[in-house]
């Protein structure tokens, strides 16, 4: 029997190229959004930012600030913790892409926080993804990374803001290497773990900490 077929189905295949164009653009241009600061405007890569958690205070504890590493063995580089309630220290945020000057969702970054006033570490504050901890079983978010020249050497120094609920969160997946280099890629998103001293210290996670950004 000869297949017949329907208006509705011509209709179709003739729109699908158009649908399918359309959420591409859809999607590419929501990956490429500004991230938005509590006030509503753009996140600038020449102005500081506080990092603050989505729920304030109690069990949602405060900002993120530099404190002494979870090594037991040495205080230094410092590890990027949460204050229990205080703001703690703003962060700068350079993307690899600096020309237009605004932080975009999902776009590769470093994150540098503002040097504390006091500290006996020589590392810079550039926040660095650390070797795994066999001892807790995690990846602490450190410091003592270097900004820019985005290749496989670096590849520990680069984070992520992307767009979580009503809010922003931070996550780890960085897209820096270079076509002949061969990149194993750890993703995930970053979280808070408790210690045993109950610091609040930054990790890779499967639970997300939910932020927002408060400028200075």
């Amino acid at each position: 029997m000869k297949k017949t077929h329907t208006p509705f189905a011509f209709l179709f295949l003739s729109l699908f190229p158009i649908i399918l164009s359309l959420l591409r653009a859809a999607s590419a241009a929501a990956a490429e959004s500004p991230v938005l600061d509590t006030t509503g405007q753009s996140l600038r890569t020449d102005l500081y930012y506080f990092i603050l958690p989505a729920v304030r205070g109690g069990y949602g504890g405060g900002g993120l600030t530099l404190s002494a590493g979870h090594n037991a063995t040495s205080t230094c580089p410092l590890d990027v913790v949460q204050e229990q309630l205080d703001y703690g220290l703003p962060a700068t945020f350079s993307p690899i892409n600096l020309t237009k000057g605004v932080v975009r969702v999902s776009t590769d970054l470093n994150i540098v926080s503002s040097p504390r006033a006091y500290s006996v570490c020589v590392e810079s504050n550039v926040w660095r993804l650390d070797s795994f901890d066999e001892s807790t079983g995690n990846y602490f978010v450190s410091t003592g990374g270097v900004k820019g020249n985005p290749s496989r050497r670096t590849l520990r120094n680069w984070f992520k803001i992307e767009r979580y609920e009503d809010f922003y969160k931070l996550a780890f997946c960085p897209n820096v290497c270079g076509v002949a280099e061969m990149c194993k890629v750890l993703c995930k998103d970053v979280g808070v773990y408790v210690d045993r001293i109950g610091t609040r210290r930054l990790v890779l996670s499967d639970v997300p900490f939910k932020v927002m950004f408060k400028k200075v």
